[in-house]
């Protein structure tokens, strides 16, 4: 690194490994630069390879340095027990020796999901902010266990207590939560139900951790944009006093405010590099592929990177069905036999001419590419944020952890979207005919439209962030 770059104060950044949390961090770390900061990202061993095998090191923007895992060369982690013991085991003396040999670390953001590493910069004595790369309601969810707890919606394992009475559970709920847009969750909607019961109780323990760790952050940064569903208080102070921690700072989408912050007074380019890495390797025959498609007219489907297979019988449903509807689609699926085992007989070859398969995306050209006409989703954060920033109405099909809640946003407080009413092939084809087509599709484009305008031009997001910034340069 240059001599002038050296004398920059540092922000390390460590991210939970999964791409829907290393991107936004990475997006933060883009903005953090343009303020004038040397971010660090310390990451993973396994996803630290990804990472560099795709973006140029070169240059002073962003630091990348490797933290081991215990896991073998060229291995990754089975399951998030893996990860988990990993993260809770073997990694903590590693990035303590890392804080301690770097020199001039102003700030160390973690993300929440990598809570291991709060006591770790505690011990340091650095100032550590944390990161929600998700939305504020689904953090307010979380942060809301102890009252669920008390008040007899779950069990102190987290299990669904109310489950007989659905729709009493959702307006209960929704009393005691005060969710932005007023949104109606019931307990089948908790992010921590996914997998069998044993699954369930670790993932509880693993937020009840999380929980208890967050309480000595300074900061909490959340990659959502102020509001979520309610009108904006443009009056809200940002310089009130730091009350109580963490505070929280609304400072999305990063993926677009940091871009905006070439706005700001250090005016420095942002390195394009770091816009949307991906950990996957693209297919980029897809987009030359959609240029020879009308506007609107493509169906895209992706169910993202950290979601496990779906089952070959739920493959199978949608593959009959988007090929009944006789339009065209862009269909990312891993080339993974557990992915694909359940692709019919014949079936990439009856829809060569009218769909394509691909076993990973560059995501943003695609959104991006003015013949897509739907994003077939599993309403993961980033891919939902993506879809509105180029104006993307959305069909809902979430698997698990906090995609119920996304798409309860989606669906009932934004309307730029439905969800499936089924897994079967005439559920699937009605939906995709429903949101490409008709006075309800139109509707819902000029409401995705009008949001994205809103999104992009959040003046309190940005805001936040410098507020952030200015905290961090008081101290440093």
């Amino acid at each position: 690194m240059g001599v002038g770059v050296e004398m920059q104060p540092r922000i390390v950044l460590v991210p939970f490994p999964a791409q829907g949390h290393v991107t936004p961090l990475l997006h933060l770390a883009q903005a953090l630069h343009a303020q004038g900061f040397l971010p660090i990202v310390a990451s993973p061993d396994f996803i630290h390879r990804r990472i560099t095998a795709r973006v140029d090191p070169a240059g002073d923007h962003v630091g990348f340095v490797s933290i081991p895992t215990g896991f073998g060369a060229g291995d990754t982690p089975r399951d998030f027990a893996a990860i988990d013991d990993a993260m809770e085991n073997y990694m903590p003396g590693h990035l303590e020796h890392l804080l301690k040999e770097l020199d001039g670390v102003v700030c160390v953001v973690v993300d929440l999901l990598a809570s291991w590493a709060i006591p770790v910069v505690a011990r340091c004595g650095i100032p550590a902010a944390g990161f929600w790369p998700a939305m504020h309601a689904t953090y307010r969810l979380i942060s809301a266990i102890p009252e669920l707890i008390q008040k007899g919606f779950i069990s102190e394992c987290g299990t669904p207590l109310y489950h007989h009475n659905y729709q009493e559970n959702q307006e209960l709920m929704a009393r005691e939560l005060r969710l932005p847009g007023q949104v109606k969750l019931s307990t089948k909607d908790l992010p921590w139900l996914v997998g069998n019961s044993a699954s369930r109780k670790t993932r509880f323990a693993f937020w009840l951790r999380t929980l208890d760790r967050a309480k000595a952050l300074q900061w909490l940064l959340i990659n959502s944009f102020p509001g979520e569903g309610e009108d904006l208080d443009e009056h809200h102070s940002l310089s009130q006093p730091l009350e109580r921690s963490p505070h929280t700072l609304q400072v999305g989408p990063l993926s677009t405010n940091s871009n905006n912050t070439k706005r700001n007074e250090f005016d420095r380019e942002v390195p394009h590099v770091l816009f949307n890495p991906s950990m996957w390797d693209e297919d980029w025959s897809c987009v030359e592929w959609l240029g020879k498609h009308a506007p609107q007219s493509v169906v895209y489907v992706s169910f993202g990177s950290w979601v496990g297979p779906i089952g070959p019988e739920k493959i199978t449903e949608f593959a009959l069905a988007l090929e009944a509807t006789k339009r065209p689609f862009l269909w990312v699926l891993k080339e993974d036999k557990a992915w694909r085992a359940g692709l019919p007989d014949g079936f990439l070859e009856r829809v060569a001419g009218c769909g394509k398969v691909v076993g990973w995306a560059p995501q943003e050209e695609v959104l991006r590419h003015g013949a897509v006409g739907c994003y077939l989703t599993h309403c993961g954060w980033n891919s939902t944020v993506e879809a509105i920033e180029h104006g993307k109405r959305l069909l809902c099909y979430p698997i698990s952890g906090d995609q119920f809640v996304n798409c309860a946003y989606i669906v009932r407080v934004w309307g730029i979207g439905i969800k499936l009413n089924g897994i079967n092939q005439s559920s699937i084809r009605d939906g995709i005919q429903k949101i490409m087509a008709g006075k309800e599709a139109m509707e819902m484009q000029a409401r995705v439209l009008d949001l994205k305008k809103q999104i992009s031009r959040n003046s309190r997001a940005l805001a936040n962030l410098q507020c952030f910034i200015d905290e961090i340069r008081k101290i440093s």
